[in-house]
């Protein structure tokens, strides 16, 4: 049943932009949300709450822009080599955070978050400080492309990939690595008995949340065409938590459903709500709360259900 209605929403958002054009741009914003938040998602498996992963989602963007600056344009290339560079961030900023928990990880993610953030805004030289840097045109096997293309490219590559990260994730959750990531939150101390790395576990992990949060960053800063620092500002981090819990922080597909409702809700908040879309949101999310634990996702389980006292 749940493959069907993953299958039925993937040819929805397959479908739609060729009827409604408009829409390719939106479901791209939303698939490059959905990979950095499945990032914050993943660590939330053990226990970690996240409120700097913006920095990794804006250095994938700032990476594709610099890349193209320098004559990098390749749309293949570009997306590896911004993945890349969120991934040995990754690894650097996460060999210190691992050795954190609870309010300190997420507190100290924020600070260095916000340092990285000042930095864009500051070295204007090299970052364009508060202006950002335009994305060049990109192409695709040295070739030049129209706008629509890229659009077309954008939506139906980040959908591939949308499938295939799911499927690793969700390999990797399945896997002894993935067992172990869960373990920490429940019993940090009985896997250290049984000789586990926790160290290892969640440095694999972190390193692997930022690679996917620079992937959303590589789409959105393609589709956008320009990168500014408040990609990395701590209100874009609180928003990716705000999806991957919105969405169902404990499954694969939960934050990329999460990412579609916040960017549905913004998208008619921009022609009937006005400024009360963070109201909307805040609704939604005193709902979830209140009478969908498992978040959106677990509609496609059991419906709406009271959370016990």
């Amino acid at each position: 049943m749940r493959a069907l209605v993953y299958a039925v929403a993937l040819a929805a958002i397959a479908l739609l932009p060729l009827a409604f054009p408009w829409l390719a741009f939106l479901f791209v914003l939303a698939i490059a949300m959905g990979f950095a938040a499945l990032g914050v998602a993943l660590l939330l498996r053990a226990g970690l709450i996240s409120i700097g992963h913006a920095m990794f989602y804006g250095l994938g963007a700032y990476a594709t822009a610099f890349l193209t600056r320098i004559g990098v344009t390749d749309l293949g290339l570009l997306l590896v080599l911004s993945a890349a560079s969120s991934a040995l961030a990754g690894v650097v900023v996460g060999a210190f955070m691992v050795r954190y928990r609870a309010i300190f990880f997420a507190m100290l993610n924020l600070a260095v978050s916000m340092v990285f953030f000042t930095l864009l805004s500051k070295l204007y030289a090299w970052t364009g400080g508060s202006d950002g840097l335009r994305v060049g045109a990109p192409t695709l096997l040295g070739q030049p492309v129209s706008r629509a293309t890229i659009e077309a490219i954008l939506l139906y590559g980040g959908l591939v990939l949308l499938v295939g990260a799911s499927l690793l994730v969700h390999r990797y959750l399945q896997s002894s690595m993935g067992q172990a990531l869960s373990a920490v939150h429940t019993n940090e101390v009985r896997l250290a008995y049984l000789g586990v790395s926790v160290r290892g576990v969640l440095l694999s992990a972190y390193a692997l949340s930022a690679v996917l949060a620079g992937i959303g960053g590589f789409l959105a800063a393609v589709a956008i065409g320009h990168v500014l620092p408040e990609m990395t500002y701590w209100t874009v981090s609180g928003q990716l938590v705000l999806v991957a819990v919105l969405g169902g922080a404990g499954t694969v597909v939960g934050p990329f459903i999460g990412a579609f409702f916040l960017e549905g809700v913004r998208s008619l908040a921009a022609g009937y709500l006005a400024e009360s879309w963070n109201l909307v949101i805040g609704v939604a999310l005193l709902l979830v709360i209140f009478f969908l634990p498992g978040g959106l996702h677990g509609l496609l389980h059991g419906g709406w259900r009271r959370r016990p006292a």
